[in-house]
């Protein structure tokens, strides 16, 4: 077996197919492995009709132990995952596979577009250059494509599996602990396929708890890798700048509740990169550089009490 790809869903019939439509007449040999999570809406039904799909049932447990059963049953030398929503452009499979076959890569990537479900329109992705250093671009704030753009090794994966204590955060957690592995990366400059845009879709939908876990996840999340890679003698200069122009905004976003561990965050930030400046521009930069991010972050609270109080 060439590639598996694992899908994982939950009632998302309505894009399902779709999804296992563009995995589908590949010349390279691949297998398509879809982790029902559980579904109500007849999601079982229609993949009992399918002759070349591999099935996974389990009760809900939600997308990280899906994925990581389908990645218990994967037979291919490389792996590619898809969210049930999205969707790939014909012949990437194919494409990235013999890139890494003739270079022995160990991830090979291409851009990803975005597809308003609502309007049917595809946003081609954004300009994409050769990487090279794979983790600064996944440490930022940087466009870093989508996982389902990219193919991954197996028996590298297996190294990396999907955490249930980044469950919101996932996505990056696994490909920043797959980039610990040192990957020979390889770049495929086409269109990989499509992120779906929709009203429905969980990052889109974090709020209140569930946004400050997700928060929580992130912030313990660079704290472990970067950790890693300062015990590896492997945290240059370039990946401490690229995570400061994550975890400033990040250290905004726990300040609106949390304002004390916001400030070690930004102290953290500093000690990564003694020149760093706020990216901010206008009144909220001259707030942050004349006050300081503790004096600042005091005035925009106040100033979304008094927001509140004439909404």
């Amino acid at each position: 077996m060439d590639v598996s790809i694992i899908i994982p869903t939950y009632n998302r019939l309505w894009s399902l197919p779709r999804a296992v439509d563009s995995c589908r007449n590949t010349i390279c040999k691949t297998e398509i492995i879809v982790v029902d999570d559980g579904s109500t809406d007849g999601t079982s039904d229609w993949l009992k009709q399918q002759q070349d799909i591999v099935v996974v049932s389990q009760n809900n447990q939600g997308q990280t132990y899906a994925i990581n059963n389908g990645v218990k049953l994967a037979k291919g030398k490389y792996m590619r995952f898809l969210d049930s929503d999205d969707f790939l452009n014909p012949e990437v499979i194919d494409l990235q596979f013999n890139k890494a076959e003739n270079e022995a890569a160990d991830l090979v990537y291409s851009g990803v577009g975005s597809y308003l479900e609502e309007s049917k329109v595809k946003i081609p992705p954004p300009e994409i250059a050769p990487w090279g250093d794979f983790l600064e671009v996944q440490l930022s704030n940087r466009y870093g494509s989508h996982f389902l753009g990219m193919l991954f090794k197996t028996d590298m994966v297996h190294k990396a599996p999907r955490r249930p204590e980044f469950a919101l955060r996932e996505d990056r957690a696994f490909l920043l602990e797959y980039g610990l592995l040192n990957p020979k990366i390889a770049f495929v400059n086409v269109c990989a396929g499509y992120w779906t845009k929709h009203s429905t879709q969980m990052q889109g939908n974090y709020s209140g708890l569930k946004a400050q876990v997700a928060n929580w996840q992130q912030l313990t999340l660079f704290k472990k890798i970067l950790s890693a890679l300062e015990s590896s003698g492997e945290l240059t200069d370039a990946r401490k700048k690229a995570a400061c122009t994550v975890l400033w905004p990040l250290a905004h976003w726990i300040a609106i509740h949390h304002l004390t561990e916001a400030v070690e965050v930004v102290k953290w930030i500093h000690q990564l990169d003694p020149n760093f400046q706020p990216p901010e521009q206008g009144m909220l930069g001259k707030l942050y550089k004349k006050l300081g991010f503790k004096n600042a972050e005091k005035i925009l609270k106040l100033r979304r009490s008094v927001v509140n109080i004439f909404r």
